[in-house]
């Protein structure tokens, strides 16, 4: 195989494993083997992770950039950038900008006129949402809820009738609270799934509604890296959802067809479905 292009200059944002180091893609490892300097979240863990793959960090700089590195760490990164260096931005685990720092680092490079662009890969988000059961065709990404219990209940009751799936990252010192919160916000009877330790040796998924999840909890201590996600709201948000999926799916399949693909795809019951698209027929 030949070998890799050089890198153009730019900022390159890497993906990384959120556990298992293997998954790491051909193209981010030779991001990190070929960029002129590597910023991380953290140096530590990026230095570990180009050891187990054979990366040699040579004299390279590794310099960090996380929350608190602010506009004077961007300047930085921005005046390697304009004397044409490429620079590998990792978080410490998983993809950039998603509930990780980076978001000012790449929106300043870019306005700035510097090349911007993703290796993508590892994320908890997209894995759990593939793990938990709960519909995928949309959904939304809540991130942390707030730590007071006030401030909580008054974001979760935001997300209350939002016809997607819900998902919130969450430590497992607070997991217990949100879930109680979550149950008694949104309800008991909600659909609902929690991800732990994704890739990792221990990996769960628990499912159930959110009162099943919070009484199965309850008594457990819970440790590593949390997801949780909730069933979208019901009710009209939610007819009103399946009824234009529904014009979708009747114009390019048969009635039975397209009602089996919608219940499947937005967790309806089928009976339900079926019906509904009967009713569009006769109103044709």
């Amino acid at each position: 195989m030949p070998d890799p292009k050089p890198l153009a200059p730019g900022l390159y944002l890497v993906a990384t494993p959120i556990g298992n180091a293997r998954d790491i893609t051909l193209r981010a490892l030779d991001i990190l083997g070929m960029a002129d300097v590597i910023a991380a979240e953290d140096t530590r863990t990026a230095r570990k992770l180009m050891e187990i793959h054979g990366i040699a960090l040579g004299g390279r700089p590794l310099i960090a950039y996380h929350d608190h590195s602010g506009a004077r760490g961007r300047a930085g990164i921005a005046k390697l950038l304009a004397g044409g260096k490429s620079v590998a931005y990792v978080s410490e685990a998983g993809t950039p900008l998603v509930s990780d720092p980076g978001y000012a680092l790449a929106r300043e490079a870019a306005e700035a006129g510097y090349l911007v662009t993703a290796a993508p890969g590892a994320s908890a988000l997209l894995a759990a949402l593939s793990l938990s059961g709960l519909p995928s065709d949309r959904f939304l990404f809540a991130g942390f809820p707030p730590a007071q219990h006030a401030a909580r209940m008054r974001w979760i009751e935001e997300f209350r009738d939002v016809p997607a799936t819900l998902v919130f990252y969450e430590s497992p010192r607070r997991v217990h609270e949100l879930l109680d919160d979550l149950r008694e916000t949104l309800g008991a009877e909600r659909p609902a799934a929690i991800c732990r330790e994704l890739t990792k040796k221990f990996e769960e998924v628990l499912r159930g509604t959110l009162g099943d999840l919070a009484e199965r909890i309850a008594e457990r201590d819970l440790k590593g890296e949390m997801v949780v996600l909730v069933d979208r709201g019901t009710g009209a948000v939610a007819d009103e959802t399946m009824e234009a999926a529904l014009v979708r799916a009747m114009a390019e399949m048969s009635l039975k067809d397209a009602a089996a693909t919608v219940a499947e795809a937005y967790g309806i019951p089928r009976r339900k479905v079926y019906q509904a698209a009967l009713e569009m027929e006769k109103a044709r």
